[in-house]
């Protein structure tokens, strides 16, 4: 019968998941307690911050630039019918503070150093390094774990911030050069509307996507086999992985958010 077949492999496709989700939990749990105990050596942790932070900054602001400017144009068309053209900084500021830009950054975050962190230590775990730091009695999750996430978690924030403040100069200058803007209007418009929560609640979210696509790019890394093209694979399934979870959490996040604001 093709109901035993079907339900047998039902079954062991909810075995796996539930195996890959209790190891993905395990090696979460690790890491966040390696994070503190023992401290992370600062070394370690301000060269994958700087890694994820400097190294991701230019993409960011040219992301926040872009998205501005086009924000600036698509708001301005239908806010010119209205007559609230000063309306284009504080909307888009409160886009961009509240989703794009947590979502956005991280995404491009992801592409640039979550993959790295993938391939990097797949690389060494395909390569038997990771074993061989385990004889020289090397934690290789307070090693190569713990400042990952860590930077990660630190760095988004900031970097989220700054594509903010570069997607709002940006709306100002297509206010100001073709919809006439006033920039006292401007100004006020954005003091109104959008609050210091605003900015707070969206670094919040970058702060837990930051963590989330570095446990991701590591766990996928620890767990490469196959050699080479078993870290093409495991950086494959880190990006997607991440991608999807950053998606997830982000509709949680805001009907959570949205949910207390009002309450």
């Amino acid at each position: 019968m093709p109901f035993v077949p079907a339900s047998r492999a039902l079954g062991s496709v909810v075995q796996d998941v539930t195996h890959l989700l209790g190891q993905f939990t395990l090696f979460v749990m690790q890491s966040v307690i390696r994070c503190f105990h023992p401290p992370v050596n600062r070394r370690l942790l301000f060269t994958q911050m700087e890694f994820v932070g400097n190294r991701s900054l230019l993409i960011l602001l040219m992301a926040g630039v872009m998205v501005g400017g086009i924000f600036g144009f698509q708001l301005g068309e239908i806010f010119v019918i209205f007559g609230t053209e000063s309306l284009i900084g504080a909307s888009t500021g409160f886009a961009l503070a509240r989703e794009l830009a947590p979502v956005v950054g991280s995404f491009l975050v992801t592409a640039r150093a979550g993959s790295a962190m993938a391939a990097e230590i797949a690389s060494m775990k395909v390569n038997e390094q990771i074993d061989a730091m385990r004889v020289m009695s090397v934690d290789p999750y307070g090693y190569l774990i713990a400042p990952r996430i860590l930077a990660a978690t630190l760095m988004m924030p900031l970097l989220s911030s700054l594509m903010v403040l570069a997607g709002v100069t940006t709306s100002l200058v297509v206010g100001t050069l073709f919809y006439q803007v006033d920039l006292a209007d401007f100004f006020a418009r954005i003091d109104t509307i959008i609050d210091l929560e605003d900015l707070f609640m969206g670094m919040q979210k970058a702060s837990l996507f930051g963590f989330v696509f570095a446990a991701i790019g590591c766990f996928e890394g620890f767990h490469a086999k196959g050699g080479a093209k078993g870290v093409g694979q495991s950086t494959t399934r880190a990006v997607v992985a991440s991608y999807v979870a950053i998606l997830i959490l982000d509709f949680f996040i805001t009907y959570i958010q949205f949910k207390f604001q009002r309450d």
